[in-house]
C-alpha cells in the first residue's frame, strides 16, 4: 500500500529531498532523452503560440542543465527518434496527448527498454482517455460530474449548460462550454475534429477550480501538493488560450485554496485513491471542481503534468519546500528505480552501427 504525505510531513519530504540531491552527485553525465515535439493538436499549439520561455521544455531543459546530466531534446516527428532514443540511460517525455501520455509511447519505451519518467502504459492509457477514466472514477467511488457519450446522430439536450470535450488531449483543446442548444452541434463538432469517434458531454458544475499535484519520492512514499484554486479572470472557463497566456494578461489566478478540514480530507483522499487505483507512478496531477455547497468533484487525471516554472505542478512543490529541480531528480530517481525488465525479448537492434543496452532478462 502506498504511503501518503501531505504538507504536514515537512521532515519526511526535506529528508527525501536532502536524499535525492545525494542520489544526485552519483548521476552526473547521465544520458537523458528529453522527448518533445509537434505530435498532438496540444503540443502543436504550444509549439506555435507559447513563448520559448514559457515552455515545460525550456524548464525542463534548465533543470537538467542544473541536475549535471548530458542531455538532448528528441523530436518524435523526426526519422531518427527511435534510433536516437534506443541508446539513452532515461527518458523524460513532455509530450501530451495522443502519442505522448495516452500509453503509445510509454509501450515503445518499455519494448526499447529505455526507463522513463512517470506511468506506465495502462495507467497513462486511462488517465488519457477522459470517457475511460470517468468509467474509472464510477467504478472507484470517485465523485465526478454526470456525463453521458455522444457518438455521432441527433445531439439531445437535457436543459442544462454542458462542457463537451474531446475524449483525449489537454489544454481545453477542442473544449467548449455550451449554454445553448443551438451551439450544441458545433461543440459537438469541433470535439470530434477530423478523427471522428465519441465526445464526452459532462454537466456543467459551477463552483471553484482546484488542482492538486502527486509525486513519488526515493523509497516510494508520494506527498500530495496542497490544493491550488486555478480561476479564470477574463474568461468562462479556463480554457485554452488562457492556459496559454501568450500575452501575459496573467488572465488565470492561481493561489493556496482555502478549504476547511473535512473538505480537504476529501480532496486529499480523493487525490490517494485515484494514484493507487489508477497504478500512477512518478507524477500526477487531479482537477476538481468545488461546488458553493462544499462537494468536490473530480474532472480529470493528469498522467503528465505540465512543468513550466510557473506550472500548477512546479508551484504546489514549492508549497512543500520542493523546488523545480527536486521535482526533475525526484521524477529521474523513481524511472531508474524500478524493477529491471524481466520480459523474454530480445534487445531491439537497428544497424550495426547503433549502440543499443542489452535486455535486463
Amino acid at each position: 500500500m502506498t504511503l501518503f504525505l501531505t504538507s504536514s510531513s515537512e521532515r519526511a519530504v526535506q529528508k527525501a529531498a536532502t536524499s535525492l540531491r545525494d542520489w544526485q552527485r552519483d548521476r552526473q553525465g547521465l544520458h537523458v532523452a528529453l522527448i518533445y515535439g509537434p505530435v498532438s493538436a496540444e503540443d502543436r499549439l504550444y509549439h506555435s503560440k507559447c513563448p520559448v520561455d514559457q515552455r515545460s521544455v525550456t524548464a525542463l531543459s534548465e533543470a537538467l542543465d542544473d541536475i549535471g546530466t548530458q542531455w538532448k531534446v528528441l523530436n518524435p516527428c523526426e526519422p531518427d527518434f527511435i534510433t536516437e532514443l534506443a541508446a539513452y540511460d532515461v527518458a523524460l517525455s513532455n509530450l501530451h496527448g495522443p502519442f505522448g501520455e495516452d500509453g503509445r509511447l510509454q509501450g515503445l519505451l518499455d519494448y526499447l527498454r529505455v526507463p522513463y519518467c512517470g506511468s506506465g502504459v495502462q495507467a497513462s492509457a486511462v488517465a488519457a482517455d477522459k470517457i475511460l477514466c470517468k468509467r474509472v472514477m464510477l467504478t472507484l467511488g470517485i465523485p465526478t460530474p454526470a456525463w453521458r457519450v455522444w457518438s455521432g446522430g441527433p445531439a439531445n439536450w437535457n436543459g442544462r449548460p454542458v462542457m463537451v470535450k474531446p475524449p483525449s488531449g489537454g489544454s481545453s483543446v477542442g473544449m467548449s462550454l455550451v449554454r445553448d442548444p443551438l451551439d450544441l452541434p458545433r461543440a459537438l463538432a469541433d470535439a470530434v475534429g477530423t478523427e471522428g469517434g465519441e465526445v464526452l458531454v459532462e454537466d456543467y458544475v459551477t463552483g471553484t477550480p482546484l488542482t492538486v499535484g502527486l509525486l513519488e519520492l526515493p523509497g516510494g512514499p508520494v506527498v500530495v501538493f496542497p490544493p491550488l484554486t486555478t480561476e479564470a479572470t477574463e474568461a468562462d472557463f479556463y480554457d485554452a488560450d488562457t492556459k496559454l497566456d501568450v500575452n501575459s494578461k496573467g488572465a488565470v489566478a492561481v493561489r493556496a485554496a482555502e478549504l476547511s478540514p473535512d473538505v480537504l480530507d476529501k480532496i486529499t483522499s480523493d487525490a490517494r485513491v485515484l494514484w493507487d487505483g489508477i497504478g500512477l507512478r512518478g507524477s500526477a496531477r487531479i482537477d476538481f471542481v468545488l461546488t458553493e455547497m462544499g462537494e468536490p468533484y473530480v474532472l480529470e487525471v493528469n498522467s503528465t503534468p505540465g512543468m513550466s516554472r510557473d506550472s500548477n505542478f512546479a508551484v504546489g512543490a514549492a508549497m512543500v519546500g520542493l523546488t523545480h529541480t527536486d521535482v526533475v531528480l525526484a521524477m529521474l530517481h523513481e524511472a531508474l528505480a524500478r524493477p529491471p525488465y524481466d520480459v523474454p525479448l530480445p534487445a531491439p537492434v537497428f544497424a550495426r552501427s547503433t549502440s543499443v543496452r542489452e535486455a535486463a532478462a
